[in-house]
């Protein structure tokens, strides 16, 4: 939510409301970021999520008998430029993960 603003011109106001959050809430944590030295505006930021909740509502696929063999797949959240998020299981094939970071970004 932090990295949001400024993004495509948002205002911490408009991060504020989408993320139904007050906007005291994003300059208090902007400061404990800046405070514990996670947080630069001049180098730019990124933060990925400790802990993922499965979405509600997405469909369950049985993955294939070699997959299944491996372990569970988690459900993995990117956040790309200009707001963009992917979300996808941690078994997706490398290649194909390639593929849809740059039409997603193309778009």
């Amino acid at each position: 939510i932090v990295s949001a603003v400024g993004i495509d011109g948002a205002t911490v106001t408009q991060v504020a409301q989408r993320h139904e959050v007050t906007r005291q809430q994003i300059y208090a944590w902007r400061h404990e970021l800046k405070r514990k030295g996670l947080w630069s505006p001049e180098a730019g930021a990124l933060f990925l999520p400790a802990g993922m909740v499965p979405e509600m509502g997405l469909a369950v696929v049985e993955p294939p008998a070699a997959a299944a063999a491996v372990g569970p797949a988690a459900w993995v959240e990117l956040r790309l430029a200009k707001g963009r998020v992917l979300r996808f299981e941690s078994s997706i094939d490398d290649a194909a993960l390639s593929r849809l970071i740059r039409t997603v970004d193309a778009a």
